[in-house]
């Protein structure tokens, strides 16, 4: 059993910057993939940004050159830097992790609203 923790979230006016993180309960340096999602209202969950444990990461296309995903093993977190926000990036962000292909564990989710 693994416990994500997610912090970070907030209210940001565009063209703002938010780092999410996401702390998870043991070990992240073998976890097969850690990734952040989000789902905005009426709208399905979606991936917004994965990394492996050898650190190829895959980003949707929606957030390719304004958001960065990356970790620190040592402090098992999970980081999500969000740069020039769009009130289209309005939503629960939720980190998740992966510690074998066939297994996922979810946070509670952070709220980042995007509104001027």
């Amino acid at each position: 059993q693994v416990q994500l923790v997610e912090s970070g979230g907030g209210l940001v006016q565009p063209g703002g910057s938010l780092r999410l993180s996401c702390l998870a309960s043991g070990s992240i340096s073998s976890m097969y993939s850690m990734g952040w999602y989000r789902q905005a209202p009426g709208k399905q969950r979606e991936l917004v940004a994965a990394i492996t444990s050898g650190g190829v990461t895959n980003y949707a296309d929606s957030v390719k050159g304004r958001f960065t995903i990356s970790k620190d093993n040592a402090k098992n977190t999970v980081y999500l830097q969000m740069n020039s926000l769009k009130p289209e990036d309005t939503a629960v962000y939720y980190c998740n992790c992966r510690p074998v292909l066939w297994s996922v564990y979810w946070g509670q989710g952070t709220q980042v609203t995007v509104s001027s």
